[in-house]
C-alpha cells in the first residue's frame, strides 16, 4: 500500500500564532525534501551514457544496497529567526516565562510521513504562510510514534504499522530483500548559510536534503547489511549516528536539490 500523502502541500496561515496586518505582511515559504545523488549506476543499467548518477543505489566494492522505499516520521517543523524580532508579543501571559519569546515564526505540525524521492527530483510536501524575516535555521523532529501518545493517534489509525518506528527503510542488500526500521527520536537543528530572507508576497523554497548513501556506510567506507541496523542488531547505534549527520537544508528557489 503506498503511503505518500501529499496532502501537505497547503496554506496553513492559521497554525501561525499572530494576526495579519494586512495582504502584504506575510512571505510563503515550501518546504521541500531531496536524496543527495549517491553513486554511479550499475554498468548494466546504463543505457547510453555510463555517468548517470542514481539516488537509489549505493555501492562499494562487490556490495549494492537498491532502496525502493525510505520513508520518515517527522513532527514540529519550526523556522527560527535570526535576531528572534518580529509582529507577536505574548501579552496574554501565556507560557512560563522561560524561553517563550512570542514570535510567531515557530510552526506546530505532525506527525506526517514523509517518503523521500529516490528518483532525483525535489519534493514539495509544505507550504507555509510566515512574517518577514531572517531566519537562521530550520528545525524538526524525527519522531517515534507511541501508541500510548494521544497527539500521534490519528497518525497511527492511517499508520498502524509505524507505531515505535521513526524511519522504514526497503530495498535489497546483494539481492536480498530488506526492511530496516529504526525508533530514532531526535531533534534536528539545520542551519542557513546564509539565513534564509523571507519577503512579503515572497514565495522562498527551503529544500532538506538526506545524504541516503551514509546512512549504510561504515567509516572507511564499506557497506552495513541494512538488516543489522534493525533493533538489536550490531550496527544499530552507528546506523543511527549516520542518520543523524545526513541532514542539511538550504534555500533551494529554483528547486534543483544543489545548493
Amino acid at each position: 500500500m503506498r503511503r505518500v500523502r501529499w496532502v501537505f502541500l497547503i496554506a496553513v496561515a492559521g497554525l501561525i500564532a499572530c494576526d495579519s496586518t494586512g495582504p502584504n505582511s506575510l512571505g510563503n515559504v515550501q518546504v521541500s525534501f531531496a536524496t543527495q545523488g549517491v553513486g554511479p549506476q550499475p554498468l548494466e543499467a546504463v543505457a547510453p551514457s555510463v555517468f548517470g548518477f542514481r539516488d537509489d543505489t549505493i555501492a562499494s566494492g562487490a556490495d549494492t544496497i537498491i532502496l525502493s522505499s525510505v520513508e520518515i516520521v517527522l513532527r514540529e517543523i519550526e523556522l527560527e529567526r535570526v535576531d528572534g524580532s518580529g509582529a507577536c508579543d505574548d501579552d496574554a501571559g501565556e507560557g512560563d516565562g522561560e524561553g517563550d519569546d512570542g514570535d510567531c515564526e515557530e510552526l506546530e505540525l505532525g506527525p506526517f510521513l514523509i517518503s523521500l524521492p529516490l528518483d532525483g527530483s525535489v519534493s514539495t510536501q509544505l507550504a507555509v504562510d510566515i512574517p518577514p524575516a531572517s531566519y537562521s535555521e530550520i528545525e524538526f523532529e524525527v519522531h517515534k510514534p507511541d501508541d500510548d501518545d494521544a497527539g500521534d493517534e490519528e497518525f497511527l489509525a492511517q499508520h498502524p504499522d509505524f507505531v515505535d518506528v521513526s524511519i522504514r527503510v526497503q530495498g535489497t542488500y546483494n539481492g536480498q530483500a530488506f526492511v530496516f526500521e529504526t525508533d530514532l527520536n531526535v531533534e534536528q537543528e539545520l542551519e542557513f548559510s546564509p539565513p534564509l530572507e523571507v519577503t512579503d508576497d515572497d514565495q522562498t523554497n527551503v529544500t532538506i536534503r538526506v545524504a541516503l548513501d551514509a546512512w549504510f556506510r561504515a567509516a572507511g567506507g564499506a557497506l552495513y547489511d541494512p538488516a543489522t541496523g534493525n533493533k538489536g542488531g550490531q550496527n544499530e547505534s552507528a546506523i543511527k549516528d549516520n542518520i543523524i549527520e545526513s541532514f542539511e537544508a538550504f534555500e533551494d528557489d529554483d528547486r534543483d536539490g544543489e545548493r
